[in-house]
């Protein structure tokens, strides 16, 4: 089955052979690989590039564990730089697996050589063109990026969107929506016919990839089922306000365990680190300012939430929300949790201050937008108060209702715009990056 990834290709070609290393990153299992060696793969040799001049290494297949060494890759891929006239493009599959060693020129015990020390070799070489792939951010920290200096670009590739995955969707596509929310938008998904069959990888995935990743890159010993209770609290209220030392009560009053704050923190960036989950501030509107605590959770990916929990907990308001916020973010918006501060006199004339809050604050560069995700609006009251923050909001950027019910588009008297969330993810979202 083919799927198209044009909005990744596009961006691979729009990078191709500027000098600096392409680092494609995102969560195990989203497609990376098929892009770099495939998709790229395939636009390259279509463009003229003959076979000999793409380098290829897939450092997690079990033959070329040797070339985990730097120094064994650096070799090897040099040795196959024959013709200093013809252009090469070199891709690396999971770069991270690359293990760091001692410089056998130094006495230094920190001075070792690591993949960082590759890469930028290669980039010596006038007639390469650099591409790695990666499972996880700490490969590309401010430290390691700063060695780079300045030559590294990243491009985060997402699970499939709506649109790529409805695109690819063979079946009736009335039933698209229904299976994209409840199996997500891993690739392979797509490959699996029976419901079962969908639900035991997602399971497999969950508890021996991504959780047992986290485990062995961070050298967890103790604490596993901690990890895995956490993972469980944080699916079962994506959506939700929160931050460390609410989860740390959470698990003295739910779980009765004494989980401090502080690991839990640690934790959590564990599982941002892998890709798993992604964080979003609240941003105070009025004030122009982040808010630091509490923040909201969502997955990257909602099959791997539902798989989580065992597909239990199919609350599809919530479920709404993560995905519109993955839509978002898989189109290179920048979407924050929006507040807005009021002031209203109560029965005796004194000023009280509330808060109301848009769920998605949406920039890119300088231009912005609001989202609620309302799911149903049954009656006017309903309406009223999803609108009630978007109302009390004073510029002129656009504003936007989602909403379960497949709708014809609207604006209401207040130009708030209304739409139903499969052709906002279909239709609209592509429209609001090109316009936006």
């Amino acid at each position: 089955m083919k799927i198209e990834r044009n909005y990744y290709l596009n961006k691979l070609i729009d990078h191709r052979e500027n000098g600096r290393i392409k680092v494609i990153t995102g969560i195990r299992r989203c497609g990376k690989s098929v892009l770099l060696f495939d998709i790229f793969g395939d636009y390259l040799l279509k463009s003229g590039i003959n076979e000999n001049q793409i380098i290829t290494m897939r450092l997690d297949e079990i033959t070329n564990l040797r070339y985990r060494n730097p120094m064994e890759l650096d070799q090897y891929v040099r040795e196959m730089i024959i013709d200093k006239h013809q252009q090469y493009y070199i891709f690396i599959d999971e770069i991270q697996e690359v293990k760091p060693i001692q410089n056998p020129w130094f006495k230094d015990k920190d001075e070792k050589i690591g993949f960082v020390e590759v890469l930028l070799g290669f980039l010596s070489l006038k007639n390469v063109d650099v591409y790695v792939t990666g499972s996880n951010s700490k490969m590309l920290s401010s430290d390691i990026m700063t060695e780079f200096r300045d030559r590294g670009d990243e491009i985060h590739v997402n699970p499939l969107t709506f649109k790529e995955y409805y695109d690819a969707y063979e079946d009736d596509k009335r039933n698209a929506w229904r299976d994209f929310i409840t199996y997500g938008g891993l690739p392979k998904i797509m490959s699996e016919k029976k419901p079962e069959d969908k639900s035991n990888y997602l399971q497999y995935l969950i508890k021996k990839t991504y959780l047992a990743d986290v485990i062995e890159r961070n050298k967890i010993k103790n604490n596993k089922d901690v990890l895995d209770d956490l993972l469980n609290i944080i699916a079962s209220n994506i959506g939700s306000l929160t931050n460390p030392t609410k989860l740390e009560n959470t698990f003295q009053s739910v779980k009765r365990k004494k989980v401090n704050d502080t690991t839990i923190s640690t934790y959590l960036d564990y599982f941002s680190d892998a890709f798993l989950i992604r964080k979003a501030y609240q941003f105070d509107v009025k004030g122009k300012k982040y808010i630091n605590t509490p923040m909201k959770y969502y997955f990257s990916d909602i099959g791997l939430r539902n798989a989580q929990l065992n597909f239990r907990q199919q609350e599809e308001t919530h479920i709404m929300e993560n995905v519109i916020y993955n839509e978002l973010s898989a189109r290179g918006f920048n979407v924050d949790v929006g507040i807005v501060t009021i002031f209203n006199k109560d029965q005796e004339g004194k000023t009280k201050r509330s808060k109301l809050e848009i769920d998605f604050v949406v920039n890119k560069i300088d231009k912005r937008c609001y989202i609620q995700s309302a799911f149903a609006l049954p009656n006017e009251d309903k309406r009223l108060q999803e609108t009630n923050s978007l109302l009390r909001i004073n510029d002129s950027y656009k504003k936007i209702v989602v909403v379960r019910e497949n709708i014809i588009p609207w604006y209401d008297e207040d130009g708030i715009y209304y739409i139903g969330v499969e052709d906002f993810a279909l239709k609209f979202i592509d429209e609001l990056t090109e316009n936006i």
